[in-house]
């Protein structure tokens, strides 16, 4: 059976029309309809079979889940180098936000120093989801103990028109404010993001209960 066989014994017409209007920028035709536990489960069933190793190297996929299928096997292998290999061939075909938010690969945790120039180079990449997909990473794997300012300076760099791009910038800034207050206020003090992104940001941080109500209240005077 392949993938694809898999997901349709998942799908509804009911969930297919509530994810083509979250994700309007595919075809809606190209979305089955199968819910995240069910791509996972699917994801965890073949993981390590020919299945999967075949499923790996059939790009580009036709169907939305599918993507998603496909970045929750990478996000399980747990060698460094044939994970970041495999992040790098499916990027440049990831198409929409959700599939380029979705997958976190537990190997990252441990290879920090290693990972960063990869997340550097993805961040650059004129590819939308690509960068938006470094960005993501970066927020989620160094605004801990492995932060350093130079990491607000990258995403602050990050600039353009796309929609998505903007709001990955601002939900990168919106969770160092949570989780770096310090470092990060003097970025929405001088305005270092575009004017668009700075107002998310802050609109983003005033709705995150992880970021104190004094702050919150002086943020609002940065608008």
């Amino acid at each position: 059976m392949t993938v694809y066989e898999r997901l349709v014994l998942c799908c509804s017409e009911e969930y297919r029309d509530f994810q083509s209007k979250l994700v309007p920028n595919i075809p809606g035709d190209t979305i089955l309809g199968v819910r995240t536990p069910e791509m996972r489960r699917i994801a965890k069933e073949i993981k390590g079979t020919d299945e999967a190793e075949r499923f790996l190297e059939e790009l580009p996929h036709k169907y939305y889940e599918e993507n998603l299928v496909h970045f929750f096997l990478i996000a399980m292998i747990r060698d460094f180098d044939e994970c970041v290999k495999a992040v790098e061939n499916f990027l440049p075909y990831v198409d929409c936000w959700p599939v380029s938010d979705q997958s976190s690969p537990k190997v990252f945790a441990k290879n920090h120093e290693r990972l960063i120039p990869f997340i550097k180079k993805w961040i650059a990449s004129d590819h939308v989801y690509t960068s938006r997909f470094g960005i993501r990473i970066l927020m989620n794997e160094f605004l801990g103990e492995d932060f350093s300012s130079e990491y607000l300076e990258l995403v602050a760099a990050v600039k353009g028109d796309d929609y998505y791009i903007k709001m990955m910038v601002a939900w990168f800034f919106a969770t160092a404010l949570a989780k770096r207050y310090d470092e990060t206020i003097a970025f929405i003090e001088g305005r270092r993001l575009e004017e668009w992104t700075h107002k998310k940001t802050i609109q983003k941080a005033v709705e995150s209960y992880r970021v104190s109500d004094e702050h919150k209240e002086y943020l609002k005077t940065l608008r």
